[in-house]
């Protein structure tokens, strides 16, 4: 089987939709300053987001990520984020290109990061 295409677009920086992908906001919380209807996605998968409880912890300290990242495996391998990634990972085969959208600004330590390599079968954290 193929890797699927996925990406991940900071919402501040989003150069728009792209003919056959499917856009999905990866996010708990909406993202600040931005109305719904200027944000370009499909649907909001706030189950697979980090829990309120990893992402205060984790503060997007640089030195916390990769134990943020292995945290956030576990998370994904329990409700309510299980059901969330087979969702994402359906979506990710059947879709030509998969655009999870996040408002962090350090997308490479971020949890659409993380994510976006749990979806590709990725391991490294």
């Amino acid at each position: 089987m193929a890797t699927p295409d996925v990406d991940v677009v900071r919402v501040y920086e989003d150069p728009g939709r792209r003919p056959g992908e499917h856009r999905v906001l990866v996010d708990r919380l909406w993202p600040r300053g931005v109305h719904k209807a200027a944000l370009d996605f499909d649907e909001w998968a706030k189950d697979a987001a980090p829990s309120t409880g990893l992402r205060r912890w984790y503060g997007h300290d640089p030195e916390r990520f990769s134990e943020f990242a292995r945290r956030y495996r576990e998370e994904l391998d329990r409700q309510p984020g299980a059901p969330a990634i087979e969702r994402l990972r359906v979506l990710a085969r059947g879709h030509g290109r998969l655009v999870l959208l996040t408002a962090t600004r350090d997308v490479e330590r971020s949890g659409a990061a993380v994510l976006a390599d749990v979806l590709a079968g990725g391991t490294g954290k």
